[in-house]
């Protein structure tokens, strides 16, 4: 069991279920006052105490934490067939109008620890046509976790496509939670997922047009989701008062450099990522660590990726500039180490200007829009030059 992982900062309320601000906090306080106790270090001493404690934690979980009672919180029934995959018994089930009644009760089940819903439950286990069926019988698709996860979330840390691809479908934020930290997009990138990565994408591009075009009260989605960062999802317009970008590491192009992902990297910049700092808002320079990379280009010579990330930069139209890398030497000692051929890349790339026909693609895509990209299949021109605006020659 990880508490000590939780972030208290980062659950505000549940979407639909019981407030869950201070949830981290009591967990926390609670083991800390057992701790405290002169009766803790005797338990420890035996098995058979050990198991006993931990079943108390769960009870005191259920207690606290589940949507109902906990002589309803008894009977799992539901939650354990989803975890199972028991499509049959899940069916019979909701049959019952009380069953029906506790389709999004949060309940702490047979194998797990953290109150949870059926949905959720089944997404993690990958068991998507438990999902599919329970959306139909009304399972709120985008309800969180006491860790703020979305099912889509789980669905995609345990790398279950089908189930991710049915969420998605059915209107589940590609987004994942603002109380969460991390994002479909960004775990996808950070575990090289393309396949996963472009379902997101291609959800989002969708999502995001339609969300231009139309009032977003008309659609299922609160908001698009997005290949750059975004403090500011809820609104979608950066203001004077946004909080600045002060680190890449949130990012997922930097994230996707980081661990040499370099089919998850040309897809978030074939959807319109920024080249130069994947973020759409402010950004502090001033903000980052003394001795972090400043802009995408800057990580991915430190991180000694391959050429082809560098390439991929500068016919994305990345801002050569930004590097300061005229007192680095090739090879210098300490956490960086750079390729050799990728520097010699950058520095041909940064001493000469591009070329007009590269130029020109830069131009349209800017014009359009990462949001209208989709919009370039539109256009009177021959399928080579579609081809190449989209990068895929």
């Amino acid at each position: 069991m990880n508490i000590g992982y939780y972030n208290h900062s980062a659950f505000k309320s549940s979407a639909g279920g019981r407030g869950e601000s201070n949830i981290c906090t009591e967990i926390h306080k609670s083991l800390k006052t057992a701790q405290a106790g002169p009766s803790l270090e005797p338990l420890l001493l035996s098995s058979n105490n050990l198991s006993s404690t931990g079943r108390n934690l769960k009870e005191w979980l259920k207690e606290q934490f589940c949507d109902q009672t906990l002589e309803r919180c008894d009977d799992t029934r539901l939650h354990d067939a989803a975890y199972v995959g028991d499509l049959q018994t899940i069916r019979s089930l909701l049959q019952e109008d009380n069953f029906q009644s506790r389709i999004n009760e949060k309940s702490v089940w047979c194998c797990g620890w953290l109150p949870c819903t059926p949905l959720r439950i089944a997404a993690t286990a990958g068991h998507g046509n438990c999902v599919e069926f329970l959306i139909r019988k009304g399972a709120e698709i985008d309800l969180v976790d006491v860790k703020g996860q979305t099912a889509l979330y789980v669905a995609v840390v345990n790398g279950h496509l089908e189930c991710a691809r049915i969420l998605l479908e059915a209107g589940a934020d590609p987004n994942g939670s603002r109380h969460h930290r991390s994002t479909p997009v960004y775990h996808a990138s950070r575990v090289g997922r393309a396949d996963i990565l472009k379902e997101l994408i291609r959800q989002v591009v969708e999502i995001n047009f339609l969300s231009s075009l139309f009032r977003r009260s008309q659609f299922p989605i609160r908001y698009g989701a997005d290949v750059d960062v975004n403090h500011h999802l809820a609104s979608g317009t950066p203001s004077p008062t946004s909080r600045p970008l002060t680190t890449l590491v949130v990012c997922p192009l930097y994230i996707s450099a980081a661990y040499h992902n370099l089919s998850c990297f040309k897809l978030l910049l074939q959807a319109g990522a920024n080249p130069d700092f994947n973020s759409y808002g402010p950004v502090n320079i001033q903000g980052f660590s003394r001795g972090s990379a400043v802009c995408v280009m800057d990580a991915v010579l430190r991180h000694g990726c391959d050429v082809a990330f560098v390439s991929l930069l500068i016919d994305f139209g990345a801002n050569l500039n930004l590097v300061k890398w005229e007192t680095l030497v090739e090879g210098a000692t300490g956490r960086i180490t750079v390729n050799p051929e990728a520097m010699r890349v950058f520095k041909e790339a940064r001493s000469c200007p591009r070329n007009l026909l590269s130029l020109c693609r830069i131009a349209v895509r800017r014009v359009l829009g990462k949001y209208r990209l989709h919009l370039i299949h539109s256009l009177p021109v021959p399928d080579p030059i579609t081809k190449f605006l989209f990068h895929e020659q």
